[in-house]
């Protein structure tokens, strides 16, 4: 475990993961720097979340608004990005250049974790899989089947950072993380178990390339040991191509038996079933999954598989499953105004989400509902192509807003008489989309939120975007 002790540590970013990473190396004696590009005034609420610490360790952060200044590198023993600090920044490419390790807050949480550890990572599921996981292991717990752990902590890109819970465990309980491939870019230690459910295109505004990002997920198993365990979406070949790296024991989910000399879950006739190598364990059956879309059975296998790697029963994981009905901003139900369902799916910030989204109304009660579709945002240079195939399917009426709208508009082309989507409106921003999806919409329809796009051009983030969503329609009752 490092020595702090003096260390000078830059922390570039206010946000969460910033503040909870200065708040664990100030009490442990570094000197630390915490750097935003934000002036000061609109990062008051961050320095308040530091104004518990006691005066003697609050005396060891400084704060450095308004810029980046490369001077904050003299003397500097590590620089820490936060998540949604891109590493091309002139402050972190100077600090490369000078030979200042970089690391940031998962890296370090990793490097003095006493515990066992889960990493969850992909390009879509991986709150609801990590959100699963962490119930799974808490009804282990709490019906003694699981006593091998005391605690369940979760959190990660999700949640608390992890960092922030590290003083309260202890060697026998289990941290489950979400990891983001902003986190793992720095990976150097790497999780016990390691799950790896999809890689489709996403964050390529950040990353550039799908080969840059491929890398930043490659690390959370380059970085296992042969003692480590990992776990792969089997039907995605993205993941599946990383099988190659597993260093461990391996795991797979998928619609088919995992492979010989491998264990994993499986689709098993209609039952989410468990593959010990030599006999099948049924969990629940596929009716019985309380999430909307094939894509949360695969998330629930997955759940299933990385559950079996950390020997957890799979009576709690039956139990688990049985009463986990999502969580908010994934295709979150948020009520029936005039006839018909709205639903808030604001996580969608890539195109691949929405049609998951949008293919998650494929049953026979559904399939011939029409949809109302709010999308838009800010772009993340991701294709939109076969999307714009599916909309012209499935969408009776587009309603475009946020900067991405007319890009998307000019990709899906424009409405033909008689042809889906009947109409294609562009709204400047959300409460406008709402207040049009209000007045086309008629009883029996779906009116979906699936952006497709991310959330900075209107809100801090895509909870703050669907907030804002479910009070806009709430409030339409009262209209």
């Amino acid at each position: 475990m490092m020595d702090w002790q003096g260390k000078r540590v830059i922390v570039i970013g206010a946000a969460r993961q910033g503040i909870a990473l200065a708040r664990y190396l100030a009490s442990r004696g570094a000197r630390v720097v915490v750097n935003d590009q934000k002036p000061a005034e609109q990062l008051q609420s961050s320095i308040d979340q530091l104004s518990d610490l006691d005066p003697q360790i609050s005396t060891r952060i400084d704060w450095s608004f308004g810029g980046h200044p490369i001077a904050l590198l003299d003397g500097a023993d590590l620089v820490c990005p936060s998540g949604g600090v891109p590493l091309d920044v002139p402050l972190v490419l100077e600090a490369i250049q000078r030979s200042i390790p970089l690391s940031n807050d998962s890296q370090i949480f990793l490097e003095a974790c006493p515990c066992q550890t889960i990493g969850i990572t992909g390009s879509a599921g991986k709150t609801t899989t990590t959100t699963l996981v962490g119930k799974i292991v808490q009804d282990a717990i709490g019906s003694g089947e699981g006593a091998v752990y005391r605690k369940v902590w979760v959190g990660g890109n999700i949640g608390s950072p992890m960092i922030s819970m590290l003083d309260q465990m202890q060697p026998n309980d289990l941290a489950v993380m979400e990891l983001s491939s902003f986190q793992l870019e720095l990976m150097t230690k790497s999780v016990d178990i390691a799950c790896v459910l999809n890689i489709t295109p996403n964050h390529l505004d950040r990353h550039a390339t799908m080969e840059a990002y491929i890398a930043a997920k490659r690390r959370i198993l380059e970085n296992q040991t042969s003692h480590d365990a990992a776990v792969l979406g089997g039907d995605d070949p993205g993941a599946w191509e990383l099988l190659g790296l597993v260093q461990g024991r391996r795991y797979s989910f998928g619609k088919g038996k995992p492979p010989e000399r491998m264990k994993g879950s499986y689709l098993n006739g209609d039952w989410l079933s468990l593959w010990d190598g030599k006999e099948s364990i049924q969990v629940v059956r596929v009716d019985e999954v309380q999430l909307r879309g094939w894509h949360n059975v695969e998330n629930t296998l997955a759940a299933c598989a990385i559950s079996q790697a950390a020997n957890l029963p799979y009576t709690s994981m039956r139990k688990a499953i049985l009463s986990f009905i999502g969580v908010p901003h994934r295709l979150e139900w948020i009520s029936s105004w005039r006839g018909a369902d709205w639903y808030n799916d604001s996580i969608a910030s890539a195109p691949e989400r929405v049609t998951a989204a949008i293919h998650s109304f494929d049953s026979l009660t559904d399939l011939h509902r029409p949809i109302v579709l709010l999308a838009g945002g800010r772009d993340k240079k991701l294709p939109w192509d076969g999307l714009a195939e599916l909309i012209h399917e499935r969408v009776e009426h587009l309603i475009l807003f946020g900067e991405a709208a007319r890009m998307i508009a000019s990709t899906i082309g424009v409405s033909e008489p008689g042809k889906r989507p009947f109409s294609i409106e562009i709204c400047v921003d959300l409460e406008q989309a709402v207040k049009l999806a209000a007045r086309v919409v008629e009883p029996g329809d779906i009116v979906l939120l699936s952006p497709g796009g991310t959330s900075f051009d209107e809100f801090r983030d895509f909870e703050e975007r669907g907030e804002a969503f479910k009070r806009w329609v709430i409030n339409l009752s009262c209209v």
